[in-house]
């Protein structure tokens, strides 16, 4: 079975989606079979990679998360080789609603996952920004966590009921969830700010924080627009050599 990892953290604009999608493109060009699971209702990471989310209506995580699809059948294949994706639409906001009534409503990814989790190496799920159900499930399906954390002023706001609900979520539903580690995001070496946040972060985490920072680059922010991971928008440049280094990083760790 391949190796879970969700990317969680309640607050918005701190590099998640950026990071699931040039994480799971730099994993599937080291040539490691990986599925992203658009987990958004915002569907940043479906348009990511030149998906159109109002196309795929009627075979999305939506429609596998309330039963009316099986993961297998809403997988696409895009421009890399070894990089899969379950795409999201805005109607997912409605499965938190419809999953209430359910029996066992956390546990509705960890069982669409089950009968395709042994076809990939590594599968990422990309969080919306909110602890509510559906990043929950994604939580609760995870082997791991990666938490992005901004270099920035409140980096670490916020992060204290992530951990929180972490532990809930470790104690009553998932006990093998692990933080994978912090990610130090949007990193500019020129900022005295950034510098501090660095040591900041690495004195309260130690160990737990990646080796590897992603940096502020023009040419990862532009990716997106055109539909692209940043390796395939410009293979040379430092957004493409921060994410092949985390990658390499979490495939040494795993």
């Amino acid at each position: 079975m391949g190796k879970i990892i969700a990317i969680a953290n309640q607050k918005g604009g701190v590099g998640k989606t950026t990071t699931a999608i040039n994480l799971a493109a730099s994993l599937a060009v080291l040539e490691k079979k990986t599925l992203l699971i658009d987990a958004d209702p915002q569907a940043n990471a479906t348009s990511g990679l030149n998906f159109d989310p109002e196309s795929n209506k009627g075979k999305t995580l939506y429609e596998v998360l309330i039963g009316q699809e099986n993961m297998s059948d809403v997988i696409l294949d895009t421009d890399i080789k070894d990089l899969k994706i379950v795409p999201s639409h805005i109607n997912l906001v409605g499965a938190e609603i419809e999953l209430i009534n359910m029996n066992d409503k956390e546990l509705a990814m960890r069982r669409a996952l089950n009968g395709v989790a042994d076809r990939f190496e590594y599968i990422i799920i990309d969080s919306s920004p909110s602890l509510g159900l559906i990043t929950v499930n994604g939580l609760t399906a995870a082997n791991s966590v990666i938490i992005p954390v901004q270099t920035e002023f409140f980096a670490l706001e916020g992060l204290g009921k992530l951990l929180n609900t972490i532990k809930l979520i470790q104690s009553r539903l998932n006990p093998g969830l692990r933080i994978e580690g912090f990610l130090l995001t949007m990193y500019d070496s020129r900022l005295r700010l950034a510098n501090q946040v660095v040591e900041d972060v690495r004195h309260h985490f130690g160990d737990m924080v990646f080796n590897t920072i992603i940096q502020r680059n023009v040419r990862l922010s532009e990716a997106p627009s055109h539909g692209k991971p940043v390796i395939l928008y410009d293979a040379i440049s430092a957004g493409t050599n921060n994410y092949l280094n985390l990658a390499r990083e979490i495939i040494s760790r795993n």
